[in-house]
């Protein structure tokens, strides 16, 4: 509420606005300069004051947010919006949002609130990233509810900083060995699926990624694989960073899809379903539902295995941290993750960059030696006015 002076379009020589908020109407007026403006909007402020000013029929009703958040869903949304992110809209809206703020006006809805919101979601037992989400979804409907010029501020503004951090995510990645023991499991007991498990383990390539693959995105001759779509929440969509990226294929993955390729011609004409598109598909040919895999597949692979619980993604872990502890060009492993930056692929698997910790390598030399080995002594020098200490033995 209130009376507030700014330039609907910054820049020099853009007029100056007026907005008025009072007792949940509201009206605009274009002045000229700041100076004006500003001179203008004190007269107004001392009328407010006296009970003299009196908004003129132009104005409308300020909407309460549950009604602005309907329009927002069913013109800004269904524009600017993957379908998953319309659902993920709808959830948060009517799980989290409109019980706390639907019924208030917009004018109504206070930075006060919103931190309020903000620290029951998270005493709740909300993570951080949940709780950001949250007050994401919120802060693009009150910003578009500026733009449209119904409240002069965006009060959820600069709140993030009272969400408390969590710790950083654990990952879960496998060894060399233990992937390449997965992969034979899979191989003996899961022929059908073996492709699947050595095409995450091989690209890093996210299970929505795969599961949305199409033969039309391989190039066998060139090795390598246009990553154009992903499956989410059986809907197809595009990839996480919303454009397409190129994975490379190892001769071994390409041989493998290869033969994977053979087989799902031959399946297709026994079930009489055609030719398939997708490079993966469940027993009839169609497409495969991920937690009944996750259900009949995955954690059977690793039970089998005697593996302990990962989740699929930490198979993408696993590409990573192999390639980054290798040695291996980071910003190529990045490119290839499809990360936005090199920033974030160091910031999640900087613990995997090779000679990180040489100095806590090299204590350990002290802690295997042989019966006949001393370790190493301070020179007589470095201990003055003492004696030089005795030879120790280290047992191995």
């Amino acid at each position: 509420m209130g009376v507030i002076v700014r330039q609907k379009n910054n820049g020099k020589g853009q007029p100056w606005w007026i907005f008025i908020n009072h007792q949940g109407r509201r009206m605009s007026r274009k002045v000229g300069d700041k100076k004006a403006a500003q001179a203008v909007a004190s007269e107004i402020r001392k009328k407010l004051r006296l009970g003299e000013f009196a908004i003129d029929t132009e104005t409308r009703t300020i909407p309460t947010f549950k009604l602005y958040a309907k329009g927002f869903m069913e013109t800004y949304s269904k524009i600017n919006h993957k379908p998953s992110t319309r659902d993920s809209y709808k959830a948060v809206l009517n799980l989290h949002i409109k019980p706390v703020f639907g019924d208030k006006r917009l004018d109504e809805i206070t930075r006060k609130d919103i931190k309020s919101f903000i620290v029951e979601k998270q005493a709740s037992g909300l993570s951080a990233n949940t709780v950001r989400l949250i007050l994401s979804y919120l802060s693009a409907i009150l910003n578009e509810a500026v733009d449209d010029e119904i409240i002069d501020g965006n009060p959820a503004l600069r709140v993030r900083k009272a969400i408390a951090k969590d710790h950083k995510e654990e990952i879960s990645p496998l060894t060399a060995g233990e992937l390449n023991h997965l992969l034979e499991t899979a191989e003996k007991h899961f022929p059908d699926h073996y492709t699947m498990f050595l095409l995450m383990g091989r690209t890093g390539m996210r299970i929505g990624e795969v599961t949305g693959l199409e033969w039309g995105d391989i190039d066998f001759n060139r090795r390598f694989i246009e990553v154009r779509r992903s499956i989410v929440r059986g809907r197809v969509s595009t990839p996480k960073s919303g454009k397409s990226r190129r994975v490379d294929m190892s001769p071994q993955l390409a041989g493998a899809l290869e033969v994977h390729k053979t087989a799902s011609k031959r399946k297709s004409l026994a079930l009489g379903t055609g030719e398939p598109s997708s490079v993966f598909t469940n027993r009839i040919g169609g497409k495969i539902d991920l937690n009944n895999w996750r259900r009949r597949v995955y954690n059977k692979v690793l039970t089998k295995a005697k593996l302990r619980e990962i989740r699929i993604h930490d198979l993408r872990h696993t590409y990573a941290t192999l390639r980054i502890a290798a040695g291996h060009n980071i910003s190529d492993v990045s490119n290839q993750l499809g990360h936005h930056s090199v920033k974030l692929t160091l910031d999640v698997y900087n613990h995997w960059l090779p000679g990180q910790n040489k100095s806590e390598v090299d204590s350990l030399d002290n802690l295997h030696l042989t019966p006949h080995q001393s370790a190493p002594q301070a020179h007589p020098e470095a201990l003055p006015n003492k004696k030089a200490a005795p030879e120790s033995r280290v047992s191995p």
